[in-house]
C-alpha cells in the first residue's frame, strides 16, 4: 500500500502518549514501515512496558509531561539529537478528566492543560524545525468526535478537544501558504475505541469499539490518500451515521434551533427522522 511520503524507512516519528493505546498502536505500524521511534508519556515505567512491545526497531523514551512547554521542548531535543530529523510529530496524549461547564474546577484545567496545551506546546516546539528539514513530514493531532458535535456531559473535554480541531485547521492552512513546504497536518477523530483511558476497568472490549490498530490502520490510508479530516468510523457509528450527526450540529446555528438540539425532547423524533433519510451523506 502507497503511504504518506514522510512515512519512509530510516525516518522518524515523535509521538506523546504512546505507551498506550492508539500512541503505541501507531508506533507500532510506523516501526513496521522501518521508522525509528520517539515515544513520550508521562510514566518511565509504562514507556519501558511499550518499548518491549516494539521490538527490533529503533527506539527512545523520553517522559514527557506535555503540558509543561519546557517537557516538550526537552522532548524536541531528545529526538533532534537521536535521529536528526522528525518525520511524523503525533501530539496524541490526553486525560479524560474534565466537567460540567460550571462544575469539577480542577478537572477543567487539567484536561484543558494535557488535551489543549499539549498540542500547542506540541505544534509551536516542532513545526517550524520540521518546516526547515524541507523534506516530507507530518503533523497528526488526535481530537475528537466530542470536539465537533459536543455531546453533552463533559463540556470540559468537549472544548479541548474543538479547541484543536480548530488549531490544526489554522495549522494546516498556514502550512500549505508557505512556499516549498512539505509539512502536512492531519486532524485524527477517533470513534469509539477501547484503550486503558476508555475501558474505565473494563476487561473486554465493547462490541461497539475499533481495537487502536484500527485506528492506527485507518490513519495510515487517509494521510496516503491525503485526508486532512481522518473521521473513524467503529463497529456501531458508519461514516454515514457521523456525516449526518456533524450537519445536524453545524445546522443548530444556521437554522437558530436551541444549542445542542441533537439531546432536546423536543426534537427527538426530527433526529431519528433525518438518521433515516434515504440518501447518504457521502464524503
Amino acid at each position: 500500500m502507497a503511504q504518506h511520503p514522510a512515512l519512509a524507512e530510516g525516518r522518524a516519528a515523535v509521538i506523546t502518549g504512546g505507551a498506550s493505546g492508539i500512541g503505541l498502536a501507531a508506533a507500532k505500524r510506523f516501526a513496521a514501515l522501518g521508522m525509528k521511534i520517539c515515544l513520550a508519556d508521562l510514566s518511565e515505567e509504562a514507556l519501558g512496558r511499550a518499548e518491549t512491545q516494539l521490538s527490533g526497531a529503533t527506539v527512545v523514551t523520553v517522559p514527557t509531561d506535555v503540558s509543561r512547554l519546557e517537557d516538550v521542548r526537552r522532548l524536541k531535543d531528545r529526538a533532534y539529537d537521536a535521529f536528526g530529523e522528525v518525520a511524523v510529530l503525533m501530539n496524541n496524549a490526553g486525560v479524560s478528566a474534565g466537567g460540567g461547564p460550571f462544575d469539577d474546577y480542577e478537572g477543567w484545567q487539567r484536561v484543558l492543560s494535557v488535551n489543549l496545551w499539549g498540542v500547542i506546546n506540541g505544534v509551536h516546539t516542532f513545526t517550524q524545525s520540521m518546516i526547515d528539514q524541507g523534506t516530507p513530514a507530518a503533523i497528526v493531532n488526535t481530537g475528537s468526535k466530542q470536539g465537533i458535535t459536543c455531546p453533552p456531559g463533559n463540556t470540559a473535554y468537549n472544548m479541548t478537544k474543538a479547541g484543536v480541531k480548530v488549531l490544526t485547521e489554522g495549522l494546516a492552512h498556514a502550512l500549505r501558504n508557505i512556499e516549498g513546504c512539505r509539512v502536512t497536518a492531519h486532524l485524527l477523530v477517533p470513534g469509539s475505541t477501547f484503550t486503558g483511558m476508555t475501558a474505565r476497568g473494563r476487561i473486554e472490549k465493547p462490541p461497539g469499539s475499533w481495537m487502536p490498530e484500527q485506528v492506527a490502520d485507518f490513519m495510515l490510508a487517509a494521510m496516503a490518500a491525503g485526508d486532512f479530516y481522518i473521521i473513524c468510523p467503529d463497529n456501531d457509528v458508519t461514516r454515514d451515521i457521523d456525516n449526518r450527526r456533524i450537519l445536524w450540529a453545524a445546522e443548530d446555528i444556521i437554522r437558530n434551533r436551541p444549542a445542542l438540539s441533537r439531546w432536546h425532547p423536543d426534537y427527538a423524533d426530527e433526529f431519528a427522522e433525518f438518521l433515516t433519510l434515504n440518501a447518504p451523506f457521502q464524503r
